[in-house]
Formats: C-alpha cells, sequence, structure tokens
C-alpha cells in the first residue's frame, strides 16, 4: 500500500494527507436577510404605515442589521471580494450609528434636522457610487442599490426640508428595496442549496452589460467582477 505524504519523508514515517478543508460560506445571504429585515422594519415607520416599528427596530438594528452585517463583512474581505466587504461592513455600521442617534437622544437633539440631513446625504453619495459599482455584479443588486439609492434621497430631502410627504416617499421606496434585498437572499441560499439555479439574479445580463467583459462565471452571490446566480461552482 503506498502512504499518501504531505512532504519527503527521509525517515521512512509516512504522514497521511490532511484533509481538505472547506472553504468558508458564502455570506451574501445573511448579509442581505441582515440588511432586507431592518430597512423593512424602518421603512414601515417612515412611510407612515406602522409608526410604532420605529421604536421596535433599534434592537434589530444593533444586533441583525448591525452586527451581523460586520460579521457577513469580515468574512467578504476573507474570501477578497471587495465590494461585499465594503458594502456589508458600511451598512452594518449605518445601523449601528442609527441605534446609537436613536438610543441618545440629546446627540439626536443636538444634531437636529440638518444634522441628520447631513448623515444621510453622506449615505447617499456612498450608495450612489456603490450602485455605480454594482453595475458590475448582477441585477438584483443593480435594482437593490438603485432603490436604496432613490431612498436615501428622499429621505435626506425629507430631513432637510421637513417634508412628511417627501420622508414618507423614501419609507415607501425603502420598502421596495427591503423585498429586493429579500429576493437576493433568498436566491442565494436556494441556489446554494439545490446546487443549482432556482432563483434567477441576472447575473449575465450585468455581465454582458460590459462589453469585452474579462471574466465570467468565477465566482458566486455577491462577488463583483465575475457575478453568478449563487449556484456552487465546480472544481
Amino acid at each position: 500500500m503506498t502512504a499518501l505524504l504531505t512532504r519527503e519523508d527521509p525517515v521512512g514515517i509516512a504522514s497521511p494527507a490532511a484533509p481538505a478543508k472547506p472553504g468558508l460560506a458564502d455570506p451574501a445571504a445573511l448579509g442581505l436577510g441582515a440588511f432586507a429585515l431592518t430597512t423593512f422594519a424602518l421603512s414601515l415607520s417612515n412611510a407612515g404605515i406602522i409608526p410604532e416599528a420605529g421604536a421596535a427596530v433599534l434592537a434589530i438594528a444593533l444586533f441583525y442589521g448591525g452586527l451581523v452585517q460586520l460579521i457577513a463583512g469580515v468574512i467578504e474581505f476573507a474570501k477578497g471580494n471587495v465590494f461585499g466587504a465594503t458594502a456589508f461592513t458600511s451598512y452594518g455600521a449605518f445601523w449601528m450609528a442609527f441605534w446609537w442617534l436613536e438610543t441618545n437622544p440629546e446627540v439626536a437633539q443636538a444634531a437636529g434636522p440638518a444634522g441628520l440631513g447631513a448623515f444621510l446625504l453622506g449615505w447617499t453619495i456612498f450608495t450612489a457610487y456603490m450602485a455605480v459599482a454594482a453595475l458590475r455584479t448582477n441585477g438584483v443588486l443593480v435594482a437593490v442599490f438603485t432603490m436604496l439609492t432613490a431612498a436615501f434621497i428622499c429621505l435626506t430631502i425629507g430631513a432637510f426640508t421637513g417634508s412628511t410627504l417627501i420622508h414618507e416617499l423614501g419609507g415607501w421606496l425603502g420598502l421596495v428595496t427591503a423585498f429586493l434585498a429579500w429576493y437576493g437572499s433568498f436566491a442565494i441560499v436556494a441556489n446554494a442549496t439545490w446546487g443549482r439555479q432556482v432563483l434567477p439574479t441576472w447575473a449575465k445580463w450585468a455581465a454582458e452589460s460590459w462589453s469585452q467583459a474579462r471574466a465570467r462565471g468565477e465566482s458566486s452571490g455577491f462577488v463583483a467582477g465575475a457575478p453568478s446566480s449563487g449556484c456552487p461552482q465546480k472544481r
């Protein structure tokens, strides 16, 4: 019987090869799910549908929208995914900052409408350029970031002007964003679990929107550069 060696063995003691360690699971489904649920709860309040949801969302914002998205972002860093890492860690920090503002009334009072508007304006700018970057991922993420940009624009204008109508419009756009993000999470989970495309993410559309795309089908889920449907890749 021939022993498998991991290195040369001059003394004749065979060392069995270590079993291959499984790679890190795609954290995109978790991150998108956390983002979707927290956005959904807050948007119910912003749209004026369930005003009390604004208070109930605080616990979700700290743990699910904040901490869980940060964890997803760290995993994306480990997987070498710049887009996913930047998005998840940033929006995780956003929800933690939101929790801090809402649980420290003196801070929110000192900021006032203008301060809140400036806070939201910064996130609008960030989300807008992430929407541009998303054009190289898949159709679902393009839709998520486009709608989120529109929602932030309305919430920013509403904060600066005090317009309830525009603020509520931002809430409705936030609800659409949440459902799109939930769909993305569902698609990644379903496709990865079934081992085939169950739900489309329109990755081919995103890739073909760039002429002379350099790579296709190299990664799964949330990765920018070579988007796919979230199905496991055969190696």
